[in-house]
């Protein structure tokens, strides 16, 4: 992508059990793009790796970025990366700061964060704090070692609004229906971590009658595709030109082996950036990116991770 800004390594520290945090200040001279609470950022890495993070910082700093970023130990490398490589001095590239999991302005919010989770929702706890906004936060970790940003919550949060639920202490376990039904009236529920503690939290709020517009979502990973996809072929309007998509070949490496380059960053249907427009055929979307209304109207898809359910699609590049 174009754009990148170059930062520094201004601070790296211990932020818990596997999470290392960073402090990324601009160069000489220059500042930061501002930012709202739930937006990200993608890091480049010395290496060449492109990875998203959430800004989990002050907002309104245009000084400094904060990270927080876990060890993955079954990841794609990029974290192991920042854990055994990047330090403080070096200089990094990063995109400018997008939002898709942004506060409803003025609403009651309710907090959920499962282990890293707690990035995007530790800066929206901390602007609806200062804004005096009512909210509970509920920060999910397998153990105490593994809680970031400590001492941070207790300076900032009242305790009242702070509750912590551990795997390993049975009487802190997350009780979802009375938390829900304890919840300020109108409030959106705003969720960050793992899938399963995504599915569990989110699965709660559906059953008890929360509408879908009141439930927000960030997904930091997308579930494993086991299906590989039959094979299928692209056309490019406007050219006429056919790319074959070979089955478990993604459309986006098919297009670049083809001459056709597609702006590509997360890789796993979660940003968006590689949104692409289907002028004919049925889209097979594996996004997490687009709503259910939107995949229904197969108008665009994400070819990086998406398919076909018809045997061509036709695309607008």
């Amino acid at each position: 992508m174009n754009g990148w800004i170059s930062v520094r390594v201004a601070e790296r520290r211990e932020e818990a059990e596997g999470i290392v945090g960073l402090v990324l200040a601009p160069l000489p001279g220059a500042s930061l793009p501002p930012y709202e609470p739930g937006a990200h950022i993608d890091l480049k890495m010395p290496n060449g790796m492109i990875r998203q993070y959430s800004l989990c910082g002050q907002v309104g700093d245009t000084m400094v970025y904060e990270l927080g970023i876990l060890l993955e130990t079954a990841g794609r490398g990029g974290s192991r990366h920042v854990h055994e490589e990047v330090k403080v001095g070096d200089v990094l590239e990063i995109s400018a700061p997008r939002n898709l999991f942004a506060l409803v302005p003025g609403e009651p919010a309710l907090l959920f964060a499962g282990g890293i989770g707690i990035t995007p929702i530790i800066a929206m706890a901390d602007h609806l704090a200062r804004s005096g906004t009512p909210y509970a936060l509920h920060y999910c970790a397998r153990t105490h070692a593994r809680i970031a940003f400590r001492e941070r919550i207790a300076h900032s949060h009242a305790p009242h609004h702070v509750h912590y639920h551990f795997d390993d202490v049975p009487q802190t376990r997350l009780d979802m229906a009375r938390v829900l039904a304890e919840a300020e009236p109108q409030a959106h529920l705003y969720a960050c971590g793992p899938a399963g503690f995504m599915d569990f939290v989110i699965g709660a709020a559906r059953a008890a009658g929360w509408p879908e517009a009141r439930l927000h979502v960030e997904h930091f990973s997308a579930p494993e595709v086991q299906d590989p996809g039959d094979a299928f072929e692209i056309e490019i309007a406007g050219t006429g030109q056919i790319v074959p998509v070979a089955s478990g070949q993604s459309a986006a490496t098919a297009l670049a082996e083809a001459g056709i380059e597609v702006p590509l960053s997360c890789e796993q249907g979660i940003c968006g950036t590689c949104l692409t427009t289907v002028l004919a055929g049925v889209p097979d979307h594996r996004d997490m990116y687009l709503s259910a209304a939107e995949q229904a109207a197969n108008d665009c898809f994400t070819p990086c991770c998406s398919r076909a359910r018809t045997p061509r699609l036709v695309i607008e590049i």
